[in-house]
C-alpha cells in the first residue's frame, strides 16, 4: 500500500512537473511589417525581425503571457533588425540588448548599441549612426522596475552626445485583471518622455496605449495597440500611431502588425 501511495505520489509530480515544461520557453522569435501614410509626401513600409534568448527557462507563473519574463525577472540577450524605405531615402537599423537581474537581490542592470544607416538616392547625405545605452535598476517590490541610466549617439559628421535617463515600470493587479505601466524620460539636448500601459481582459489578450515626445525633433505620436496569444507559444499584435511633427504641418498616421513564436 505504501509503494501505491508513493507511486501515485511520484507520477503526479511528474505529471505535473511535465506541464510546467511544456508552458516554459527560452527563445522567442518576430517578424513585423508597418506602413506609414503622411498628410504630404512620399508613404513609407517597415519590416522587422527580432529575437530574444533567456538564460532559463521562463514559466508564465499565472501571470499575463505578454510580462512573463518580466515577472521571472528573466535576464536575456536579445538581437534585431528594422528597414525602412519611403521614397527616396532609406533607414535601416541593427541592434543587440542584455538584460540582467542579479540573482538573489533586486538589482538589474542593462545595456543595448543600435548601428543605423541612411541613404538617399539623389542627395549625398548618406549618414551612418551609432547609438547606445547603459542603466542600473532596483525593484523595491515585486514587479516594479526602477531604472537610472545614459543614452547616446555618434554619427559620420562628428556629431556626438550622451544624456541622463530615467524610466519605470510596473505590473500589478487591478480587480480581477492585471495591467502593465510604464513611464521614460530622457534629459538634456534630446528631451524626450514616452508613456504606455496595457490591460488584460485575461492573460492571454491585452489592450494598451502609448504616447511619446521628443523636443529635440519637434516629434509626438499617440498609438492604441492590442495583443492576442492564440496559443501558449504564438502571438499575435497590431498598433495604429497618430504623429504630429509641430512646426514641419505634416502629420501622419502608422500601421503596424506583429507575430511573435516562443519554444
Amino acid at each position: 500500500m505504501n509503494k501505491l501511495t508513493l507511486a501515485t505520489a511520484i507520477l503526479a509530480a511528474s505529471t505535473s512537473l511535465a506541464m510546467i515544461n511544456a508552458n516554459a520557453y527560452q527563445f522567442e522569435v518576430g517578424a513585423g511589417a508597418g506602413y506609414l501614410d503622411p498628410d504630404n509626401g512620399d508613404s513609407g513600409s517597415q519590416f522587422d525581425l527580432g529575437g530574444t534568448y533567456y538564460f532559463n527557462p521562463v514559466q508564465d507563473k499565472n501571470a499575463p503571457l505578454a510580462e512573463a519574463a518580466f515577472v521571472n525577472r528573466a535576464s536575456n540577450v536579445s538581437a534585431g533588425a528594422t528597414f525602412q524605405d519611403q521614397g527616396e531615402s532609406e533607414h535601416n537599423r541593427y541592434g543587440a540588448g542584455v538584460e540582467y537581474f542579479v540573482p538573489n537581490s533586486d538589482f538589474y542592470v542593462g545595456g543595448n548599441i543600435a548601428q543605423n544607416t541612411y541613404e538617399y538616392d539623389d542627395v549625398d547625405l548618406d549618414n551612418d549612426l551609432t547609438t547606445y545605452g547603459v542603466e542600473v535598476g532596483y525593484l523595491p517590490v515585486p514587479n516594479l522596475l526602477i531604472a537610472a541610466g545614459v543614452k547616446g549617439y555618434e554619427d559620420d559628421y562628428d556629431n556626438d552626445g550622451v544624456d541622463p535617463t530615467l524610466r519605470a515600470k510596473y505590473v500589478t493587479q487591478l480587480g480581477d485583471n492585471a495591467v502593465n505601466l510604464e513611464a521614460g524620460a530622457s534629459f538634456g539636448d534630446l528631451e524626450e518622455f514616452n508613456l504606455a500601459a496595457d490591460y488584460f481582459i485575461d492573460n492571454t489578450f491585452s489592450l494598451g496605449a502609448d504616447y511619446y515626445s521628443n523636443d529635440l525633433t519637434d516629434n509626438s505620436e499617440f498609438g492604441i495597440n492590442a495583443r492576442k496569444f492564440i496559443s501558449q507559444q504564438t502571438s499575435l499584435e497590431g498598433r495604429v500611431g497618430f504623429g504630429d511633427t509641430g512646426d514641419s504641418d505634416n502629420d501622419y498616421n502608422t500601421f503596424g502588425i506583429a507575430a511573435k513564436h516562443r519554444f
